[in-house]
């Protein structure tokens, strides 16, 4: 059993690493293999639009063509049993590292058949964990849950089962007298990292426990 995760945060000791590493130690708790790759680190750009995954007969059918620093991430992607996206919610989305990894990741993979099929060799788990500096009424507000929804059905028809887990309202500097963030309680961002953040990573623990489940 092998699990990889992907940090799609600049940061390798942030919020979402930090949950990334729970997750790949709950499943490493059950036996399984793991790994924890950083996007920032790699060398890559998004889909280039080529259409050669999607070329009749061709060679890179279902398959993306691009040769950078994501083709050996992909044929490991390609071997294991459960992937596990992370990324901060910037603006109401991931960040760039992640959406460009993403059209790479599900493009190739996903058929303009009628219905659509998967040409993903296998069936995976995947899960996706997303941090935000917002407070979770106000993510609800901003129809979030549709957008992490609308991640989680895609990544369904493309790999199999999928979940996901968000942390909110997350500690975000490390001393916040040295940033201009007045809007911001410090006080109240560190009681809730010391009572609500332990939480959170407990499911993410629980979420990578469980991908090593049949």
């Amino acid at each position: 059993m092998k699990v990889i995760a992907l940090n799609g945060s600049p940061r390798k000791k942030g919020n979402t690493a930090t949950l990334l590493e729970k997750a790949l130690e709950g499943a490493a708790s059950q036996g399984a293999e793991t790994e924890l790759i950083h996007l920032y680190d790699l060398n890559f750009k998004g889909c280039i639009s080529c259409f050669a995954c999607k070329t009749r007969g061709g060679k890179s059918y279902g398959r993306c063509a691009v040769q950078d620093d994501l083709t050996p991430v992909f044929r490991r992607i390609e071997e294991t049993d459960a992937i596990i996206l992370g990324s901060p919610i910037y603006f109401g989305t991931v960040t760039g590292e992640m959406t460009s990894f993403m059209e790479r990741l599900l493009y190739p993979y996903s058929t303009y058949t009628a219905p659509p099929q998967s040409l993903f060799p296998k069936k995976i788990k995947s899960g996706f964990i997303y941090t935000m500096n917002t407070p979770e009424a106000a993510m609800q507000d901003r129809g979030y849950i549709q957008y992490f929804k609308y991640h989680e059905s895609t990544l369904r028809k493309i790999y199999g089962a999928s979940e996901y887990i968000y942390s909110c309202d997350t500690y975000q500097f490390d001393d916040y007298a040295k940033v201009v963030a007045d809007r911001f309680d410090p006080e109240k961002k560190a009681q809730r990292r010391k009572e609500i953040f332990p939480k959170d990573c407990e499911k993410a623990l629980g979420m990578g426990a469980g991908f090593t489940r049949a």
